[in-house]
């Protein structure tokens, strides 16, 4: 009897281009490192260094209820964006970022793209409203899937907060960098501005957090209050120049820091 080899079996695709293994609960890490990896390279390639993060509602339009504060957000995004065009050399300083869907953030993006500079995007896969608004530079739009990573990108570029009135996504926004600053998880400055003092001391009583112990009296002090782009502008820039020596490192600083040496 002659022996005759087996016909060679189906060539698999290699790990890394096998969609089936990708998707998979195995691969999730990859899923992971991969949302933290792209925008990394395209940060790098693009020559952003850091960033002024607004956060708002997806709901407040242009002409609907709160519109005055659409305008607002699109007014400010573009006066940060052209006062931020003398820091230009080789890298592009304080750019603004938004979650890239409409309301809001469409009006912070709006704002720089008036002003002809480039704007971030961190988009989110959600069931209804979140769509990446058209004034994104295309190079820094960015779809997520996991919430903890586009966190981690909002907290880790930030080097100055603008908060419009917003639901429970921008209430949890907020409260994830407050935490950060009053717990010194951030290895930098982020000055936070809380827009609308009208609307956020209707929405979180805060005298009432430091009444009961459950914050310090100093914590008041994470944050300012604007009720105009020209009062939040000048904030936003002070506590932007009185760092420009710790923001003139080489390299953006880490997200956080250790205790242990």
């Amino acid at each position: 009897m002659t022996d005759q080899k087996p016909p060679h079996g189906d060539r698999r695709p290699v790990a890394y281009l096998n969609e089936k293994f990708l998707n998979s609960p195995d691969a999730r890490a990859m899923r992971i490192l991969a949302e933290f990896l792209e925008p990394l390279a395209h940060f790098r390639r693009e020559k952003v260094r850091d960033t002024v993060v607004f956060f708002g509602s997806a709901r407040i339009t242009e002409d609907g209820p709160l519109s005055e504060y659409y305008g607002a957000a699109r007014t400010l995004a573009r006066m940060l964006t052209e006062w931020s065009d003398q820091f230009t050399n080789n890298n592009y300083r304080f750019v603004v970022c938004s979650g890239g869907g409409p309301g809001i953030m469409e009006a912070a993006n709006r704002g720089a793209f008036d002003a002809k500079g480039k704007t971030v995007g961190l988009n989110i896969g959600l069931p209804f409203e979140q769509y990446p608004n058209p004034y994104i530079t295309p190079e820094l739009s960015f779809e997520f899937h996991y919430f903890f990573m586009r966190k981690f990108w909002f907290a880790y570029l930030a080097k100055a907060l603008v908060v419009f009135p917003g639901g429970f996504g921008t209430l949890d926004e907020l409260m994830e960098i407050l935490t950060l600053t009053q717990t010194q998880k951030l290895a930098k400055k982020i000055t936070t501005v809380l827009y609308g003092s009208s609307y956020w001391n209707e929405i979180i009583n805060f005298p009432a957090l430091v009444k009961h112990g459950v914050i310090s009296p100093e914590d008041l002090n994470l944050f300012q209050f604007a009720d105009d782009p020209a009062t939040a502008f000048e904030l936003l820039k002070t506590g932007l120049t009185a760092y420009a020596m710790q923001l003139d490192t080489p390299e953006t600083p880490a997200i956080s820091r250790s205790r242990i040496p």
